[in-house]
């Protein structure tokens, strides 16, 4: 791009600002997200931030300071200031200074190809007491176990470490695909085989041996998974959000890999099954009893040779502290996006591994892997009673009294019958504004209150299409296919949760058997925090590319 055609506006406190209507808007934005951040994402300008993780992510993903450099110089309107230019340089080539290696005679050690660097860390005090005896000049013996601390620490005081230090193998155990094709007996519409995104996904995150793979819902992860896990043919843990996604995990690779439903076991609050391949609930490992956590046994006590983590942006925080203690365990992370509103990402970059494989929605949607999806946001006005009591009230209780205001429920209602015969999902936050939804709509109400067999009954006649209306709370924000549902409306949500708008788009985008659009629908009280935390909610989907179209509620109930 010449000066002044450019579709980026590059500034020195590493913002960079995109306008959407320029005809390179796309390429631009595609290559920008390789290692900057959407912030603000208004109609016409979106504002990416260009952050030290996000450059370091791109280094260890095999993205250089020259790469990074010539998007910025390409696709800048004016002159890149030349103190940026020099800023980012220097923060990548502060990626691999600092290598964990291991050591025939000393174990594990850090060696540097920095003199200084290494002598700062070592007298850090985050860092100091990790450390054994210096070898020699470049080399020193790290503690075993503080393997994962030492690379928290490291993130912390700006040398990330790139850990070169291999893996234990673990537990043999035999695992296959199984694509169906060289069965006479196997149904020949069942046959299948790994996609090109995926295949590199699982050689991307192989080549690095731990790390995580980003792929929009939809694309198959769970696939991404258990090629992995084919291609370690070892025992394996896989962490999972819920029991529900557990039983999914499980029916995928029965009919994936050469797995039976003797290698496989459930370990959840019901069922504590240890086999070669154990899926088991973040809920159950973070249970707390008298001060310690019970089953952590199942994590540090077997011979795992592979962890995946699903829906690893979700990961609690005792989680964290177990995966610091599993560094020479190879850990493969699995999310639709990497964003964690508790800005925890540094921890799961240091503990779980850099970012190995991010597959743009757009990107996957054009390859026809996920269905194409239409986002519409409908602005409503509070009745004048109710403008004057959001008005006056407390600001902790704003968000709740416009995201739950009963104006929304005739368009609920309209939206619905707009959309009679289509397999439709309404997802809320607020347990008493669903059950009145689900009241008005005649339909199954899902809730975290809901026994695991009475969901897998609703999900189950919802997927054969004997029940088309589904109403559920922040349950099926994750892990649950439904891969005929094609309309969601989305009428409260938690806060400005980036991660939750992603996760419930994701519900939509499985192709359809009849190619079709899905339609999300995010119904927002106007000039209340409900528009304003929809706003903040859209910035991952409009960095993926999605743009919302707003319109009038009157726009809907007169159609």
């Amino acid at each position: 791009m010449t000066e002044s055609t450019g579709a980026l506006i590059v500034q020195s406190d590493k913002t960079v600002l995109l306008e959407v209507d320029h005809p390179a808007a796309t390429e631009a934005r595609g290559e920008l997200a390789s290692f900057a951040e959407l912030e603000r994402a208004p109609e016409h300008v979106h504002t990416y931030r260009i952050t030290d993780l996000g450059l370091w992510n791109a280094r260890a993903a095999g993205v250089d300071a020259e790469q990074v450099l010539d998007v910025l110089l390409r696709h800048s309107r004016y002159p890149v200031p030349h103190s940026l230019l020099m800023d980012i340089a220097d923060v990548m080539s502060r990626y691999g200074r600092l290598r964990l290696e291991r050591d025939e005679q000393h174990g594990l050690v850090m060696r540097t190809t920095d003199y200084p660097v290494l002598e700062e860390v070592l007298h850090a005090k985050k860092t100091a007491e990790l450390f054994g005896p210096r070898i020699d000049a470049t080399t020193v013996v790290v503690h075993s176990a503080a393997r994962g601390q030492l690379k928290q620490a490291l993130i912390k005081i700006g040398w990330p470490a790139e850990d070169l230090a291999g893996y234990v193998d673990g537990t043999p155990h035999p695992i296959a695909l199984t694509d169906g094709k060289d069965d006479p007996d196997a149904d020949p519409d069942s046959s299948w085989e790994l996609r090109p995104y995926q295949q590199l996904a699982v050689e991307n995150f192989w080549a690095g041996g731990s790390g995580v793979v980003v792929l929009p819902c939809g694309a198959g992860k769970t696939l991404v998974g258990a090629a992995t896990m084919a291609t370690s043919s070892t025992t394996t843990l896989i962490l999972v959000t819920n029991t529900v996604s557990a039983r999914q995990w499980k029916a995928e690779l029965l009919a994936r890999t050469t797995l039976t439903e003797s290698d496989i076991g459930e370990y959840s609050g019901s069922v504590k099954e240890v086999r070669p391949v154990t899926i088991a609930t973040y809920q159950v490992l973070t249970t707390k009893r008298g001060g310690i956590y019970p089953h952590l046994e199942l994590v540090d006590g077997n011979d795992w040779g592979l962890i995946i983590y699903d829906e690893v942006h979700l990961l609690p925080a005792p989680i964290f502290r177990m995966t610091a203690d599993l560094q020479a365990r190879r850990r493969l992370g699995l999310t639709a996006t990497l964003v964690r509103e508790d800005g925890r990402e540094a921890e799961v970059f240091s503990l779980i591994g850099p970012k190995r494989y991010d597959a743009p929605w757009k990107d996957i949607e054009a390859q026809g892997y996920i269905a194409p999806a239409v986002c519409t946001e409908v602005r409503v006005d509070l009745p004048h009673d109710e403008r004057v009591t959001y008005a006056m009230a407390e600001d902790a209780d704003k968000y709740r009294l416009g995201a739950t205001s009963e104006v929304k429920l005739p368009l609920v209602k309209a939206l619905a019958r707009r959309h009679a015969g289509e397999q439709l999902l309404v997802i809320g936050q607020y347990l008493d504004q669903l059950r009145e939804i689900s009241e008005l709509l005649g339909a199954p109400l899902i809730t975290g209150d809901t026994s695991v067999k009475v969901r897998q009954q609703h999900f189950d006649a919802f997927r054969n299409g004997d029940e088309q209306v589904l109403v559920v709370s922040k349950v099926a924000n994750f892990s649950l296919d439904l891969p005929e549902a094609t309309v969601a409306i989305q009428v409260s949500g938690a806060y400005g949760s980036r991660q939750e708008e992603a996760q419930r788009l994701g519900r939509l985008l499985r192709p359809k058997q009849d190619g079709r659009s899905a339609h999300f629908y995010t119904i927002v009280t106007r000039d209340t925090l409900d528009q304003d935390y929809a706003a903040k909610r859209q910035r991952f989907l409009a960095e993926q590319g999605y743009a919302y179209t707003i319109i009038d509620a009157e726009d809907v109930t007169a159609s």
